[in-house]
């Protein structure tokens, strides 16, 4: 059987299905409402145009390839709803990293089953949420991870944990 390199499925419609990635129309809709509400997050008092948002995606998208990720890599979020989620959401489509949604809710046993089920390389988290402590669980999980430089700020609010630990 030959090995598939594409998706594609067409229902029962004249209009085939559109060939371009999320981060070519992100940027479509920058370039046509650039000073447009984009996000609006009121828990965290934020409200970005279009074009604040691409700088923050790109920003962060940037920041993932520099960390040796590569297209195709799996990218773990462990975070409750925020501007950051969303911004990790087009970063990664942007840098070709497909975006593993990790349960807020998970607790240690969670967390490390699914790391591992999926095979993520990085993992972008939180600091906490709620009484979860994610560092302090990450720790837990891979205690190289207090002495090792890696885990790195890519974002006020977000973390990113890169190490081959977090995949046992």
């Amino acid at each position: 059987m030959p090995e598939l390199t594409q998706s594609y499925v067409h229902g029962a419609s004249a209009t085939p299905l559109l060939g371009d990635t999320i981060g070519v129309h992100f940027d479509r809709a920058v370039a046509r409402w650039p000073d447009n509400a984009a996000l609006v997050v009121r828990h965290q008092g934020i409200r970005w145009t279009y074009r604040d948002l691409q700088r923050q995606v790109d920003a962060l998208a940037a920041g993932l390839l520099a960390l040796g990720l590569e297209r195709g890599d799996r990218i773990g979020i462990w975070s409750p709803n925020n501007a950051e989620w969303v911004v990790t959401q087009f970063a990664t489509a942007k840098a070709g990293l497909i975006l593993v949604n990790i349960n807020p809710a998970y607790r240690l046993s969670e967390l490390e089953y699914a790391v591992n089920k999926v095979g993520c390389k990085a993992l972008i988290t939180a600091a906490a949420f709620k009484s979860s402590d994610y560092i302090s669980m990450l720790y837990q999980l891979a205690p190289e991870l207090k002495t090792a430089a890696v885990i790195k700020a890519l974002h006020p609010t977000l973390l990113t944990a890169y190490s081959s630990s977090l995949r046992r």
